[in-house]
C-alpha cells in the first residue's frame, strides 16, 4: 500500500502525517509556524517531512497551505496569516524534500478528505468550513474538488458579514472569520476580560490573570466546565457560524456541510447554536431540504489526510 505525507501549514502550527490509501493516519508530528519568515517556514516543513520520511517509505508530499493557491497548485498567491506573497512553494520544497510535491489550499484538502473518507463520504455536494486562526472553505461537487477559474474558490471566511466591521488580515472589514474563528474567540474573551473581569473570572484564572494570553483554547476549556461567560462567547460564535452557513446554502445548495479545523474540537458547544441559527435563517426554510451539518471526522487533521491523498493521486 502506497503511503504519502500531508502537511498542514496554519497560522500558528505545522502538522504533518503519513497517510495510507484508505485515509488512515499512520503517524503524526507537529511543530510551530514562524509566521514572519518564508524561509524559516520552509525549513520547518522540510524538517517534519524528513522526520517522517526517515521512518516510512512514501511516494509524495501534499502541502495544505492557509492561503490563495494559484491554479498550477505550485504557487501561494497570498496568505493573510503568513508571510507568503506569490511564493513558488512547490519548487522551493521539491528541491529540499526530494519527492513530488503538490500544494493545495488547506480547506480544499480538508474538504477532499471528508468527501473521500470522512463525514461527507459520497455526498453529491459538500461544503467544508474550517475554523482555525481564520475560516477556510472547500467545495466538492460530484466528486470533483472545485477550485474556481483562478484556483482561489471557497474563501468563505472573507465574505462580508458586518459591513464596516472589524478589520481583517485580508485588508477588508467585517469578514466572517473576524466573528467566527479561533481569532474571534480569543478577541471576544479578551474584550470581556477588559470590560468585566468579574464575568471573566474563570477565563482569567486559566491565564494567571493576564488577559493578553487568552486564546480560543482557554475559552473552550472554560465552556466545557460550564463557565457562563465562556458558554456565552461560544453561543454567540456558533450563531454567527450558522448564519454564515445559511448564506452559503442559499448560493450553493449543498447536501452536507462539514465543520472542521481546530476550533471544531469544541463539538456541540459550537454546533448546537450553529444548527439552531442555520434553521432559523435558511432561505426558503420549511419548503426545501436542509443540508446536514456535521463535524469533520478527522477534525483538525482533515487537511493532512486530504493533502496526502491529493498528492498520491497526482503521482
Amino acid at each position: 500500500m502506497r503511503l504519502s505525507i500531508g502537511v498542514d501549514i496554519g497560522g500558528t502550527k505545522v502538522a504533518a502525517g503519513v497517510v495510507d490509501e484508505e485515509g488512515r493516519l499512520v503517524e503524526v508530528v507537529r511543530g510551530s509556524t514562524p509566521t514572519e519568515d518564508v524561509r524559516a517556514t520552509e525549513t520547518v516543513i522540510t524538517s517534519v517531512v524528513n522526520e517522517l520520511k526517515a521512518r516510512h517509505e512514501v511516494v509524495a508530499v501534499g502541502i495544505g497551505a492557509a492561503g490563495w493557491i494559484a491554479s498550477d497548485r505550485a504557487t501561494v498567491r497570498i496568505s493573510p496569516h503568513l508571510a507568503w506573497r506569490n511564493e513558488p512553494l512547490r519548487d522551493a520544497l521539491s528541491s529540499r524534500i526530494g519527492l513530488p510535491v503538490t500544494v493545495e489550499n488547506d480547506a480544499n484538502a480538508a474538504a477532499w478528505a471528508e468527501y473521500r473518507f470522512g463525514a461527507a463520504k459520497g455526498e453529491p455536494v459538500v461544503v467544508c468550513v474550517t475554523l482555525g486562526t481564520g475560516i477556510g472553505g472547500g467545495l466538492v461537487v460530484a466528486g470533483t474538488l472545485f477550485r474556481g477559474a483562478y484556483g482561489v474558490a471557497g474563501e468563505w471566511g472573507h465574505m462580508c458579514m458586518v459591513p464596516g466591521g472589524r478589520r481583517c488580515a485580508c485588508g477588508n472589514r467585517g469578514c466572517w472569520e473576524m466573528y467566527a474563528s479561533g481569532t474571534a474567540l480569543a478577541r471576544d474573551a479578551r474584550e470581556l476580560a477588559e470590560v468585566s473581569p468579574v464575568a471573566a473570572h474563570r477565563l482569567l484564572q486559566l491565564v494567571d490573570g493576564d488577559a493578553t494570553r487568552l486564546t480560543g483554547h482557554e475559552v473552550r476549556i472554560a465552556a466545557q466546565e460550564g463557565d457562563p461567560a465562556a458558554l456565552e462567547i461560544f453561543t454567540g460564535m456558533g450563531r454567527r457560524l450558522g448564519e454564515g452557513i445559511a448564506d452559503l446554502a442559499a448560493v450553493l445548495d449543498p447536501s452536507c456541510f462539514v465543520i472542521g479545523g481546530g476550533v471544531s474540537e469544541a463539538g456541540s458547544l459550537l454546533l448546537g447554536p450553529a444548527r439552531m441559527a442555520f434553521a432559523e435563517t435558511l432561505t426558503g426554510r420549511g419548503f426545501r431540504p436542509a443540508a446536514r451539518i456535521e463535524l469533520a471526522r478527522f477534525q483538525a487533521l482533515s487537511n493532512v489526510v486530504g493533502a496526502a491523498d491529493l498528492a498520491r493521486r497526482r503521482v
